[in-house]
C-alpha cells in the first residue's frame, strides 16, 4: 500500500501486506473457525516477516495469517529512503489501520495483533490508541524499556529527548551481532533469511529513532489502556547481552531484559495474561522446536478460550 509522505524526503513511503493462503474454510476439530478470525503480525526492529513455519503453525490451528513488512522495512525498502527510519511511532498507525480495513474488508469478524519485540511495542501502543480495532492481542517479547545501564535508560534517554529532534541522524549506538549469528544460517543457525533486509552487522541506531522508541517506553511506563485481552510470552530468562555463551543462546533471551517485560506487562491494561517459556531465544517463534511449539500451544490454547468468551464475538468450533 502507498502511504503519505512522512520525514523522509524521498517518497512516497509503502507498506507490504503479505498473507500465508487459506489450508481452506473449516480449521481442525476444536479450533476457532477460519472464516472469521485472522492474524496480523508485527515484526521487530531491522527485521521482517519470513517466519512461515510460525505462519503455518496459526494456520493449521484455524487461524488466517496476514503480516505487515512496516515502512522502510524488509519488502517495502525503497531506494533512497533510509532502512528502519521512524520518529514518532505514530506513523506507523497508518499502514496498521489500512492492513486491518483490508483484512476485515474480507469478512473477517475477529483479529488478532501478534507483535514481537519493537512490534510488541508498536502493537500495544495501537491497540491502546484504537480500542476495538483488534480482538486480542499476543505479544513475543515485547520491547518495554531499554536493556542497558541505568545511566543509559535515565541521563542518556533525556539527552536522546533533547538532541533528537536538531542532529536526528546522529548515530548512537549499534546493536550486537551475537543473537543474528546465532539465528542465520551463514552463521551455524537453522533459519535463513534476507541478510539485506536483516542484517547481522552494523545495524545503527540514530537519535530520532531512539527518540521515538524511548517515548514509546515512556507510555508504557506511564500505562497505557488496552482493553482487549493481552497475552505476552517471553523465554524464562535473561541471559547477557554482551559476549553470551552458547548456552546463553540457545536458551535465553539475549537481546531484551525479560524482568522489564513482566514488570510493565501489568502498566498495559487490565486483562492480561503473562507466560514464561522455558528454553525461549527472544523471538519465540525462532527457537528450538520444543520452546516454540509452547509459545504456539500457549497462544493457541489462550486465544481458543477469549475469543470464544470475548463478548459479542463467539469462535465456537465446527
Amino acid at each position: 500500500m502507498t502511504l503519505a509522505p512522512d520525514d523522509q524526503s524521498v517518497g512516497p513511503p509503502v507498506a507490504t501486506l503479505v498473507r500465508l493462503g487459506r489450508l481452506g474454510r473449516l480449521g481442525r476439530l476444536g479450533t476457532v473457525r477460519t472464516d472469521d478470525v485472522a492474524v496480523l503480525y508485527l515484526h521487530g526492529f531491522c527485521d521482517y516477516f519470513f517466519q512461515a513455519d510460525h505462519a503455518r503453525a496459526w494456520a493449521e490451528h484455524g487461524y488466517d495469517f496476514f503480516a505487515l513488512d512496516l515502512r522502510d522495512y524488509g519488502r517495502s525498502i525503497r531506494p533512497g529512503r533510509q532502512p528502519w527510519w521512524i520518529e514518532d511511532l505514530a506513523t506507523y498507525d497508518e499502514e496498521i489501520g489500512g492492513a486491518l480495513a483490508a483484512i476485515r474488508a474480507e469478512g473477517y469478524t475477529s483479529i488478532v495483533l501478534l507483535g514481537h519485540s519493537t512490534g510488541g511495542l508498536i502493537a500495544s501502543l495501537y491497540a491502546s490508541d484504537h480500542p476495538g480495532a483488534v480482538d486480542a492481542v499476543v505479544l513475543n517479547s515485547p520491547w518495554f524499556d531499554l536493556n542497558e545501564s541505568w545511566f543509559n535508560r535515565v541521563v542518556a534517554t533525556r539527552a536522546v529527548d533533547l538532541i533528537g529532534p536538531l542532529v536526528p541522524h546522529l548515530r548512537v549506538g549499534t546493536l550486537g551481532a551475537d543473537y543474528g549469528r546465532h539465528v542465520h544460517v551463514s552463521t551455524g543457525g537453522t533459519h535463513d533469511y534476507d541478510l539485506s533486509w536483516k542484517p547481522i552487522e552494523d545495524v545503527q541506531a540514530h537519535a530520532g529513532w531512539l527518540r521515538a522508541i524511548r517515548r514509546g517506553h515512556a507510555r508504557i511506563a506511564r500505562g497505557l489502556d488496552v482493553v482487549e485481552p493481552v497475552l505476552m510470552c517471553t523465554s524464562a530468562r535473561s541471559g547477557p547481552r554482551k559476549a553470551p555463551t552458547a548456552a546463553d543462546l540457545d536458551g535465553a533471551d539475549c537481546v531484551l531484559d525479560v524482568e522489564h517485560m513482566h514488570t510493565r506487562i501489568g502498566r498495559v491494561g487490565p486483562d492480561v495474561t503473562a507466560v514464561r517459556i522455558a528454553g525461549g531465544w527472544h523471538d519465540l517463534a525462532l527457537s528450538g522446536p520444543e520452546a516454540r511449539a509452547e509459545f504456539e500451544r500457549t497462544a493457541f490454547d489462550w486465544l481458543r478460550e477469549r475469543l470464544r468468551t470475548g463478548a459479542g464475538r463467539p469462535s465456537a468450533p465446527r
